[in-house]
């Protein structure tokens, strides 16, 4: 290969690490064009499946500054440029390595931490963005109808409870209204009927008559009794 090809690749795949939220390196030593294809289709919603020369792969992951991959690059090698959901990826490299035990699946980067095989596998069996993000949206509707209910309990109690005084009142209004026209419950006291009279003080008057009897009748008679 040409020097000024070399050059474009590893700027290629200098490119390619950086713009990668991961990267899966694999070896495909004993697998057919048929199967890399296969394998290529089956991942190409989140990634791109690049076969790839070990020596400028190894000068543009130290350019991208990707080490995972220090000792690895050796055999027929591809790469798995990941852009898109990392566990969907990782999924199906896992479950094609199943089916094709040609496919080895060496080692691995996520958001510039390195990754062994056995990572990878548990990053495989996560469950998938989408997945979690349902479970989350389901999880936030759970809290918002608890929400609602708890919000709106109170206001339900509050309006019986406003209605049930409401139906209270109008229910007492009449007796309410007799109550106010009815006598005082406490009257002025009055002597009874047996009680003991103060004689001088009924007296009182007649002595004063009497006396003005008296002197009406001096003057009538200009004072001489006969």
């Amino acid at each position: 290969m040409a020097q000024p090809d070399k050059a474009a690749v590893i700027a290629e795949l200098t490119d390619k690490f950086r713009n990668s939220g991961a990267a899966v390196l694999t070896e495909y030593r004993g697998l057919t064009v048929a199967q890399l294809t296969t394998l290529r289709k089956s991942i190409r919603e989140h990634a791109t499946y690049a076969v790839v020369k070990n020596t400028l792969t190894e000068i543009a992951a130290k350019r991208a500054g990707v080490t995972a991959f220090d000792g690895q690059l050796s055999g027929p090698s591809a790469i798995a440029f990941i852009t898109g959901d990392p566990v969907e990826a990782t999924k199906g490299l896992r479950d094609f390595a199943k089916a094709n035990p040609h496919l080895v699946i060496k080692a691995g980067v996520l958001d510039g931490k390195a990754l062994s095989p056995a990572e990878i596998s548990k990053l495989a069996d996560l469950e998938s963005r989408e997945v979690l993000l349902a479970k989350l949206a389901g999880a936030m509707l759970a809290s918002l109808s608890k929400a609602v209910y708890l919000f709106a309990a109170p206001l339900s109690q509050t309006a019986r409870v406003v209605d049930a005084l409401r139906a209270k009142v109008e229910a007492e209004t009449p007796a309410a209204t007799s109550v106010t026209v009815e006598a005082p419950s406490e009257l002025p006291e009055v002597a009874p009927q047996d009680a003991p009279v103060d004689k001088d003080a009924v007296e009182a008057p007649a002595v004063a008559v009497e006396v003005l009897d008296d002197t009406t009748k001096d003057v009538a008679t200009g004072g001489d009794e006969s």
